[in-house]
């Protein structure tokens, strides 16, 4: 992979990361439009999701601060259990267990199977219209102060769907959110932090794995693409947390079943390979 690739793949890794259209999807079908015509891979992709989950970290960092503190002190009695940033800490390492346990289990479908154009723009397609018609239905009157643990678990499953490229991350929760009754902010906050311990858990997973194999990613250039992913995905978690807050998922479910039937039309035609 050449620089310039790296430093693209970067900034479409923050343009798509926090927005629910899938960036894993979006890293798989790009990498085949670029001159080396490659697939950037799993570890490439979950190594650059560190730098757009660092701009998680810097956005929402008093609130971060505020539960690991919250959460330690109800963990030695300081201040009482039901503390709502307390729970809020446990909430969020309950929600981070299923994509933890299914992405050890098939992590070999992962990095292959799972990464087939045609399965890509079938999760494009159908969680697009998921997402479109929770937000149609959804009641949006639960606040995140409303979070349950079952509700937590959901969430996590609801995460642990964006393992696959096309579900998103973002999406994929943010739809179980909209179904259970949660307002689009609360959803989408609660998404952001539940990805905390997932990405930078499968970020440095990968990472450290491919220190013993050095021809799975060039470190310069994905050091690089990673840096180029912060910064854009720090401007764009803040245009996404003000969009949500006043108008609808439309433009992005529009934009998924158009992408979707675009790639399947390409694949079917024989003009790109799966």
């Amino acid at each position: 992979m050449h620089l310039l690739e790296a430093l693209f793949l970067g900034l479409v890794q923050g343009l798509t990361e926090f927005l629910p259209i899938s960036s894993s999807a979006h890293l798989r079908i790009v990498g085949v439009f670029l001159p080396s015509a490659e697939d950037p891979g799993a570890a490439f992709t979950a190594i650059t999701q560190i730098g757009t989950e660092a701009a998680v970290v810097v956005f929402f960092w008093r609130d971060i601060v505020r539960i690991i503190k919250h959460w330690c002190l109800a963990l030695v009695g300081r201040i009482p259990r039901n503390d709502p940033d307390a729970r809020m800490g446990w909430l969020i390492i309950i929600g981070s267990i299923p994509i933890v346990l299914l992405g050890l289990l098939f992590q070999d479908q992962i990095e292959t199977v799972f990464r087939s154009l045609w399965i890509v723009a079938i999760m494009l397609i159908v969680f697009g219209v998921l997402l479109g018609v929770a937000d149609a239905v959804g009641a949006k009157r639960r606040k995140l102060q409303d979070l349950t643990v079952p509700h937590g678990v959901v969430y996590g499953f609801a995460q642990a769907l964006a393992l696959i490229p096309g579900v998103s991350r973002s999406g994929g929760t943010i739809t179980a959110g909209l179904f259970m009754g949660y307002e689009r902010a609360a959803a989408a906050r609660y998404a952001f932090l539940l990805a905390i311990p997932a990405v930078f858990g499968s970020g440095f997973f990968q990472l450290v794995k491919s220190l013993d194999e050095p021809t799975v990613f060039s470190p310069g250039e994905t050091l690089a693409a990673t840096g180029v992913a912060f910064v854009v995905g720090l401007a764009v978690i803040a245009f996404f947390m003000k969009w949500i807050s006043k108008k609808s998922f439309l433009p992005f479910v529009v934009y998924r079943i158009l992408l979707g039937v675009t790639l399947l039309v390409l694949l079917g035609t024989g003009v790109i390979a799966a």
